[in-house]
């Protein structure tokens, strides 16, 4: 079993996501919360099961989707590196993840 690792830029993405919906409605903010760390979870059980970004072919990279976020994450060893997570309306910067190969 694999143990999940999240990013201070990572938890820190997802806390805005919730800040900006808790604006209007508190109960969606946690409930995507507590969501998108239970999706996150199962990786550690089965850290191949997201998909390969398309934008970044050929990386070593994955994600998860939990609506409305995408979770970057990449695999290193026996643990799962929750690196960055995005609303999945908005385009990927390579930037935002470190080391793309």
């Amino acid at each position: 079993m694999a143990e999940i690792i999240w990013t201070e830029p990572a938890l820190s993405e997802l806390d805005e996501i919730a800040d900006y919906i808790a604006l209007d409605n508190p109960h969606a903010a946690r409930e995507l919360a507590q969501r998108v760390f239970a999706h996150a979870t199962q990786l550690a059980s089965h850290p191949d099961s997201g998909s390969r970004p398309p934008e970044l072919k050929g990386s070593r990279y994955r994600q998860i989707v939990e609506p409305p976020c995408r979770i970057f994450y990449r695999i290193d060893h026996n643990a799962v590196i929750i690196l960055y997570v995005m609303r999945s309306e908005r385009r990927l910067r390579r930037s935002r993840l470190p080391n793309q190969r």
